[in-house]
């Protein structure tokens, strides 16, 4: 889940097992407080719990009808899944994916302030044992790049079932973060690409075999699904 524009009209457990990675990017935002807003888990072992998240400005939550669209989705795919998270802001997208059964999500979030209330959410949350939940605070860029790199040199890394992309829609990344994801190797066989941005999905340009299978409008979001 990624930061938005703001409009005018216009989310303990012993069993936890949890990794907090320090900040390997100079380009940290530094504003907003923690806690002064929530969203609310929509299903799984977490329905119905309220999750604060960092004020950071712009920061936004993907609608709870959007993301009821979204997991309907992807329903018979994320039960054991291994998710990544990039742009994950409030983590709403991450969380929900965690509290349906997925077995593993990265979030990748650039801001610190966001990171750390994820952080300090993550370790309140009865995560199942089995599950493990990991934020890194760096430029999705920069995390895509150290991909890359560790997967032609290891065989240990994981690589990715379900992938969530909301990047801030004010900067237009989409197809720029698409474009080093797919040259990154981090995705498994027959994964799935959630988007979210402001234009139509259609303009984007995916590469042979990729293609546009679920798309929907919800106001002024387009968002969809790719797979192979």
């Amino acid at each position: 889940m990624a930061r938005k524009p703001i409009s005018n009209s216009s989310r303990s457990s012993s069993k936890l097992r949890f990794a907090s990675v320090g900040a390997v990017s100079d380009k940290v935002v530094g504003i907003g407080q923690a806690g002064r807003h929530s969203l609310r888990i929509i299903a799984g072992e977490w329905r119905g719990r309220k999750i604060p998240f960092a004020t950071v400005p712009g920061l936004r939550p993907t609608q709870d009808r959007v993301r009821e669209t979204l997991f309907n989705w992807v329903a018979k795919s994320i039960a054991g899944a291994t998710c990544l998270d990039l742009y994950s802001g409030t983590g709403a997208l991450g969380l929900e994916a965690l509290s349906r059964g997925a077995k593993q999500v990265d979030f990748v979030e650039l801001s610190a302030i966001a990171s750390n209330a994820l952080n300090s959410n993550l370790k309140q949350l009865p995560i199942e044992e089995g599950q493990i939940a990991k934020v890194e605070q760096m430029s999705s860029f920069d995390w895509l790049r150290r991909y890359k790199e560790q997967a032609t040199t290891s065989t240990q890394v994981k690589p990715y079932n379900l992938v969530f992309l909301d990047p801030p829609f004010a900067l237009a990344l989409m197809q720029d973060t698409l474009t080093a994801l797919f040259e990154s190797q981090c995705l498994a066989p027959k994964a799935m690409i959630y988007v979210e941005q402001a234009s139509p999905l259609v303009e984007l340009i995916l590469p042979s075999g990729w293609v546009l299978h679920r798309s929907k409008k919800a106001g002024q979001v387009f968002y969809g699904l790719i797979t192979s």
